[in-house]
């Protein structure tokens, strides 16, 4: 069962109140906001890429300097280790899964984005998550889980087990890929290792709703 966790969702569940009635909508606002510092230095909105329709959603932190000239999220070396791990349990943003993040600019430097950063994207996160409504939603590195589960615990001490989410999701922590790649091994107990595990884990939820 997923840990409980006081909630972080002030989702509207009536479907005749929401601001947004299709992704598109969102994805069209989202393009042209300036509602904090970040819109000043992107070169592109990153706003999401994947299967509208899928059980599981990714979320990461925000934007590199890749995917700022792209618009797509998760597209540079990471972003191609990331989908190499997916791959191995026939998950894919081709296929069944939605990947977006916590922030849709980027931060200079690739910096962490502060509170008021993610504030100020949060409506339009939380958008993606209430129309989509996933199942599974993986929270991709340490920013992701500090914005959607309000925890102080290190991720390294809780990627891999299960979490209350909003519409009755299941959400899990996985350490992000950039991380992975300074770890290079692969013996147990390693961080890719622990990863394999964890992502076998997610594909196992994901096979329970087909």
């Amino acid at each position: 069962m997923p840990n409980s966790q006081q909630s972080l969702f002030n989702f509207d569940n009536t479907d005749e109140n929401l601001r947004f009635k299709t992704l598109e909508e969102v994805k069209k606002v989202c393009n042209y906001c300036y509602k904090c510092d970040l819109s000043k230095t992107r070169t592109n909105v990153v706003f999401g890429e994947g299967v509208f329709s899928s059980k599981i959603m990714l979320i990461g932190e925000g934007p590199g300097q890749n995917e700022d000239e792209t618009g797509k999220p998760f597209v540079g070396k990471a972003g191609k280790f990331l989908d190499k791990f997916l791959e191995t349990q026939d998950i894919s943003r081709e296929k069944n899964i939605y990947i977006c993040n916590i922030v849709k600019c980027r931060p200079p430097e690739n910096r962490v984005p502060t509170n008021e950063e993610m504030a100020a994207c949060r409506e339009y996160l939380d958008a993606q998550i209430q129309l989509m409504r996933p199942k599974i939603i993986i929270l991709c590195g340490s920013t992701a889980v500090k914005a959607m589960l309000g925890v102080k615990s290190g991720i390294t001490k809780i990627r891999g087990q299960w979490f209350e989410g909003p519409f009755d999701a299941k959400m899990m922590p996985l350490l992000h890929p950039s991380y992975l790649l300074r770890n290079q091994s692969k013996a147990v107990d390693s961080p890719q290792w622990l990863t394999l595990q964890d992502i076998q884990k997610i594909k196992k939820e994901l096979d329970s709703f087909n």
